[in-house]
């Protein structure tokens, strides 16, 4: 299946990174899209039609607010649109494209590395072949989520946004670590195998966070401490206030 991208910033890349193909692209930034090509293979394409013409799956990656733009654009042209705009509905996308397959996903960065998330709205049927291959080809990219439409910008916020804040927390135990005199780098390192060992392990455990946080907490010891601490300072409420933030949610 040929893929075209219609904006070629860092979540195509991501995309574009985890498949290794070569990739049709199309941006208004020439050098942005010549970059991508440059590193997987594939054309870079001079305006959004030709794209669309050429490509068997277009993804739109550009902003949120040309989707009106992009479609009167490549509406006629397109074979089948996959969406990775945030904030864009299902209904919102159908519109738009109101005789082509449309699919909604939202992937976060970790899919450059097929161990990411991408989460699908849930939708009927609309092309037998579509339905089979457009999910799986997102699929090969780590775990593909399915979620009711309206609870897409839910996932979003947990597990789009969510590589920053573990980004945050490596980085907030590595100061705290590098305070007490470890060195940076090897702090670092630490940190980063902890939290994927520690990933490896809640999977193994069948994501029951309570018992890996069980299997290392004695009454009283130092994890005890720890743990109390963090709760001390609203670490879960944190967490809580975030996913609002992002919702648009006020308190």
């Amino acid at each position: 299946m040929q893929v075209g991208f219609i904006g070629a910033g860092n979540m195509a890349r991501g995309l574009a990174r985890g498949w290794g193909r070569p990739v049709l692209a199309a941006d208004p930034r020439t050098e942005v899209a010549e970059a991508l090509v440059a590193e997987l293979g594939g054309e870079v394409v001079a305006d959004n039609v030709a794209l669309a013409q050429k490509a068997d799956l277009v993804v739109l990656a550009h902003k949120p607010p040309q989707l009106a733009e992009v479609a009167e654009q490549i509406g006629p042209h397109a074979k089948a649109i996959a969406s990775i705009l945030g904030g864009v509905s299902l209904t919102d996308l159908k519109a738009a494209y109101p005789d082509r397959p449309v699919y909604r996903f939202l992937p976060n960065t970790p899919v450059e590395l097929r161990q990411g998330v991408v989460v699908r709205a849930a939708d009927g049927h609309q092309d037998t072949r579509l339905d089979h291959d457009v999910p799986a080809l997102f699929a090969e990219l780590g775990l593909l989520v399915e979620v009711a439409d309206g609870l897409v910008d839910v996932a979003m916020g947990m597990m789009s946004n969510a590589p920053a804040y573990v980004a945050l927390l490596a980085e907030a135990q590595v100061d705290a670590g590098v305070r007490h005199g470890l060195p940076p780098d090897k702090a670092a390192e630490m940190v980063v195998q902890t939290f994927a060992g520690t990933a490896a392990l809640l999977r193994a455990r069948g994501n029951d966070t309570l018992a890996v946080r069980r299997e290392v907490t004695s009454p009283g010891g130092s994890t005890a401490r720890g743990l109390a601490a963090l709760e001390r300072g609203g670490v879960r409420a944190a967490f809580h206030d975030a996913l609002d933030a992002v919702l648009g949610v006020r308190s």
